[in-house]
């Protein structure tokens, strides 16, 4: 498949093509056209048109256009599927998942299009305020820039496009240079809908540029979706304009002696390697009640031996690849690390190309890079605890805070967790790597800043106006 830029509701050539490999056979499964500096000038300029356009739409067409793109890639489920699994090694089964759970993000969008709600606010409070009343009432930014990483190439843009739409802004998406099939396959969805042109561009250019894209003033928001490292270091190059970062962390589980065992040995397992752990809240540390690790751990190594690894377009495939040779070179280098320092490796550590085996450690030291940093991989590391409070203490030594999963059967200590742990979200009686398209979503710390879940990010792309009303008589 060849894919070019989509500028002003259409297709244009770049400077240059990029080719795509899958990450499992090594086979280029598609090409796309990367963007100059010519085609980023144009991408803008045509978003910042549209921005008056789509202002200007009243709620319902909005919202029309919104179910319409939802129609149209309903009808187009299965091949957004394959796209996705072709391109991130994801199994063919997660990939539908992101596919639905897209639609159900344009579903969420188009509703809370029209739920853009404002306030009234009595101003009489103090002699001298006399018949004076306020309105507030929510205005779109304007041009967006929205910049998502490889992981969930659909469902992170939708994330992204579909309140900022919804909401009257334009936006220009810049997918990961990895897996952008889904996000130009997209265009061809949204402008079949009746979208107005350039109020989505979708472009691909190098690093350089897109940090341009970035220090535009022109831009009034940047939404970030990837590393703490670099989305912090392009908030502080973004100026003025509004930022949103959704980033990593190191999520952590608490399993408490009075939890159920087996649902959480489950969860565990689905929360630590689904992608290859290539999720950024996916299940990196496991803190067990020590009167229940030997248990918990030997239901937990059987699972995770007993996962399919293999190709991600084959149905019984649990988990694929991971995306690069040099993210499992990666991955690879902090597991012989933390060995080297003092740790154990209970199942996995190996790797056939990028096929990585699900790997469990313990005795893990706290100065290795899989103590401090997000692993990414398919990875997952397990302690004991002795009580409660230790266990909360150990989950915010670390530097992220993104979500937090923990399992007991005390409503004492789910309050105490959700007091304490310094999270974005607690997820009681499961793994962090839940998510719901509607919860507000974003991290604390390193994790980021903002929160997505449509109705929140609606809220991050718009403004508060406020219009004060003095009823004053006139005099005879």
């Amino acid at each position: 498949m060849r894919y070019q830029l989509w500028i002003d509701g259409e297709r244009r050539e770049g400077k240059g093509v990029q080719t795509v490999r899958s990450p499992y056979s090594g086979e280029v499964c598609s090409e796309y056209s990367l963007a100059g500096e010519e085609e980023v000038e144009a991408a803008v300029a045509s978003a910042l048109r549209a921005a008056w356009e789509m202002r200007a739409l009243p709620s319902y067409r909005r919202a029309e256009i919104l179910q319409a793109m939802r129609a149209g890639l309903q009808a187009r489920r299965e091949e957004f599927a394959r796209t996705i699994a072709l391109e991130a090694g994801k199994p063919i089964r997660d990939a539908r998942v992101e596919v639905d759970r897209a639609l159900n993000v344009l579903t969420l969008s188009a509703e809370e299009a029209k739920r853009i709600h404002g306030e009234t606010l009595p101003l009489d409070l103090m002699p001298g305020s006399d018949g004076r009343f306020a309105l507030t009432r929510r205005f779109p930014v304007g041009a967006i820039a929205g910049i998502t990483p490889y992981n969930f190439p659909l469902n992170l843009g939708m994330h992204k496009v579909a309140p900022a739409l919804a909401s009257g802004n334009s936006i220009l998406w810049k997918p990961s240079l990895l897996t952008p099939g889904a996000a130009f396959r997209f265009a061809e969805v949204a402008y079949e809908a009746g979208l107005p042109p350039g109020a989505l561009n979708i472009i691909t250019p190098p690093d350089s540029l897109a940090e341009k894209i970035v220090t535009d003033p022109r831009i009034r928001m940047l939404t970030f979706t990837g590393s703490a490292a670099v989305g912090w270091m392009l908030r502080a190059k973004a100026g003025a304009k509004k930022v949103a970062l959704e980033l990593g962390g190191d999520a952590a589980v608490l399993v408490g002696a009075d939890a159920d065992l087996e649902y959480a040995v489950q969860r565990c397992v689905v929360g630590g390697f689904s992608y290859a752990g290539q999720v950024c809240i996916s299940v990196q540390r496991i803190l067990i009640e020590e009167s229940v690790y030997s248990a918990f751990l030997e239901r937990f190594l059987g699972a995770v031996r007993a996962l399919r690894v293999g190709d991600p377009l084959e149905e019984e495939t649990q988990m694929g690849p991971m995306v690069s040779e040099k993210e499992a070179a990666r991955v690879e280098s902090w597991i012989a690390e933390a060995v080297r320092n003092g740790a154990e490796i209970l199942t996995g550590g190996t790797r056939k190309g990028l096929l990585f085996a699900p790997t469990v450690l313990a005795k893990v030291p706290k100065s290795v890079n899989l103590s401090c940093r997000e692993a990414f991989g398919p990875v997952v590391m397990v302690e004991p605890f002795q009580t409660w409070r230790q266990a909360i203490t150990e989950v915010n030594r670390s530097r992220y805070g993104l979500q937090c999963g923990i399992f007991t059967g005390s409503l004492e200590r789910a309050f105490e967790a959700f007091h304490a742990i310094e999270v974005g979200g607690l997820l009681v009686n499961d793994v962090p790597t839940y998510r719901m398209d509607s919860m507000p979503y974003g991290g604390v710390k390193e994790s980021g800043l903002g929160r997505e879940g449509v109705r929140y990010a609606i809220e991050e792309m718009t403004e508060v106006r406020l219009m004060a009303v003095n009823l004053r008589r006139p005099t005879a």
